[in-house]
């Protein structure tokens, strides 16, 4: 059943309402009708069962029928810190985090990024890496679309860590001493004691990789730096990598 995300100002308590590009979807694309349902998602985790009520290319009226469980979230509040990659490459990074349940994305720059970043085209850019989240939160049936900030810097994101309960520096000289991310994850799962799910962020660098002062100013911030295994993965990859894995060490997809 198709899924939209509106903004919590047009799903009251008994209505809710698409306007603009989803509207245009759910009239022209999906050839929706009255009576037709759709489900539609206020972002913060309540989803509800609607019945159109009308149509227009413009808006669509629908009564609410049921609230339905949430179920697609990660057990662990995962953010993606990404070193701005080349190319369109972030946003295959956003798109399929998105559907492995990341919750966030953090773009930043590096001491090897080699894009050559124009603060002039971010907020451009930006909208474009949030409306991807919001397509692929809707196709993977998500509850919450994933927060996409905008371009730090390095020493901003080292600051940043201090608000996660666990920061994975993916760091190539890890993996090649044996540092890999089970040793370090099953320590962390040994002593979180919070009720809450813990919120982790994966590092990941460019295209060259990281600097060597940079893995020492990530661990003096509090990052555990890890390996990916004993293969060099592109930067679009290791981000993904990793969600596959923390789904599991979280639960997920069976795991203890």
């Amino acid at each position: 059943m198709q899924r939209y995300f509106v903004p919590e100002a047009q799903m009251g308590e008994h209505t809710v309402t698409l306007e603009g590009d989803d509207a245009r979807h759910a009239a022209a694309v999906m050839r929706s009708k009255p009576g037709d349902c759709f489900v539609a998602c206020d972002g913060t985790g309540r989803d509800v069962l609607a019945k159109i009520s009308s149509v227009d290319k413009e808006l669509v009226r629908a009564e609410i029928i049921e609230r339905l469980a949430s179920n697609a979230e990660m057990a662990w509040r995962v953010t993606v810190a990404q070193s701005l990659p080349k190319g369109d490459k972030l946003e295959t990074v956003i798109q399929k985090g998105t559907e492995a349940g990341a919750i966030a994305f953090v773009p930043f720059l590096s001491k090897r990024t080699v894009v050559q970043y124009d603060e002039r085209k971010e907020a451009k850019r930006v909208d474009r890496w949030r409306k991807i989240a919001k397509e692929a939160a809707e196709q993977s049936h998500r509850s919450v679309v994933p927060r996409i900030d905008s371009v730090v810097s390095w020493k901003a994101l080292l600051k940043s860590a201090g608000e996660q309960d666990l920061v994975l520096f993916c760091y190539e000289e890890e993996g090649r001493s044996g540092g890999g991310l089970k040793n370090a994850l099953s320590a962390f799962k040994g002593s979180y004691a919070k009720p809450d799910a813990p919120k982790v962020m994966v590092v990941v660098g460019p295209e060259g990789g990281f600097d060597p002062k940079e893995a020492d100013e990530a661990a003096a911030a509090g990052a555990i730096p890890i390996g990916l295994g004993a293969r060099i993965l592109r930067t679009e990859t290791a981000a993904l990598y990793a969600l596959a894995c923390l789904a599991y060490e979280s639960g997920e997809l069976g795991g203890n």
